[in-house]
């Protein structure tokens, strides 16, 4: 079976580092690339962390580093997820791997459009590389196959605010210009992450594998679980898999198609994804969203994915 082309464009970020661990250990997916945006720390730390994870799951491909800050916002980030550094919590070596001497935006033109089949780009952070890319160089829709995206809610609500998942609440223009753009765009928010639950004994299953990748997913988890819990979650939602998840074995997930548009101005809504909902309308859908999904099922394949690495 040929593997599907795919650049992974993250802002690590403890879900985006085990994204990384999956993407990576797929037979199904060759990554191209990866770029780097700010969005859960700044981009100095998100692209530090991207360094130290890729190097130490032995992986270095074209690195680039992107937008330090969203396309007509300040930046926000989330440190009280994931910690001053993006990725508090497990204790990962420093390393010289360096990112390319182009900016990430040229790095994606260059390895879309010298793709010789079309390319899948994975974002699992604010939308801002993606927005700037298809913005200064519209030649690359003609080889994206297709993005699949974390980011939104249409039934779930937010996570940041009440309206807005902080994936697209960080940089609502990048995300509007991508849900415009006409590439075929599948979503997995909140509605299908949020059921992504690993549990505090499905944890401990994945360090008891051994190897230092089980160990280290399992050490994300830990650390990145407490937020949650705090918040009344059961376990740990592991959002940033799931667009990686869907490319890999789509028959886990539940989907539907939808219109969905975002809200850039709203005085109280501003990132919300806004699907339309009516039996009646006439809008065509313009994006698959992920609505629900096989849990232990989206476990097993994380599991099998930390465990296939060199013990």
């Amino acid at each position: 079976m040929k593997k599907i082309p795919v650049i992974m464009d993250c802002d690590p970020g403890h879900d985006d580092a085990l994204a990384l661990i999956l993407a990576f250990a797929s037979d199904k997916l060759d990554v191209k690339a990866v770029t780097v945006t700010g969005g859960n720390q700044t981009l100095a730390k998100t692209l530090r962390n991207a360094k130290r994870i890729l190097s130490y799951i032995g992986k270095r491909p074209p690195l680039g580093a992107g937008a330090d800050k969203p396309m007509f916002r300040e930046l926000e980030t989330a440190p009280e997820v994931h910690g001053e550094s993006g990725l508090d919590g497990p204790s990962l070596p420093e390393t010289d791997y360096r990112e390319e001497p182009i900016p990430a935006v040229d790095l994606l033109r260059k390895t879309i459009l010298e793709s010789p089949e079309p390319i899948t780009l994975i974002p699992t952070g604010p939308l801002t590389n993606i927005g700037i890319l298809l913005t200064a160089y519209p030649e690359v829709k003609q080889n994206i196959a297709r993005i699949s995206l974390m980011g939104g809610s249409i039934l779930a609500g937010g996570n940041w605010t009440s309206a807005a998942e902080f994936n697209i609440l960080v940089d609502p223009e990048a995300a509007d210009i991508v849900y415009t753009s006409g590439i075929p765009i599948t979503m997995c928010g909140l509605d299908v992450t949020h059921r992504a639950m690993i549990l505090a004994n499905e944890t401990e299953t994945l360090r008891k594998l051994g190897g230092k990748i089980p160990v280290l997913a399992a050490e994300l988890i830990d650390y990145f679980s407490k937020y949650d819990t705090s918040l009344g979650f059961s376990g740990a939602p592991l959002h940033d898999p799931c667009a990686v998840a869907w490319l890999i074995k789509p028959e886990l997930f539940t989907t539907r198609d939808f219109y969905v548009e975002i809200e850039t101005k709203g005085k109280h809504t501003t990132g919300m994804t806004m699907a339309d909902l009516r039996f009646w309308t006439k809008a065509k859908p313009n994006v698959t969203v992920c609505l629900d999904l096989d849990r232990e099922g989206f476990i097993r394949l994380l599991m099998d994915a930390c465990d296939s690495y060199p013990k």
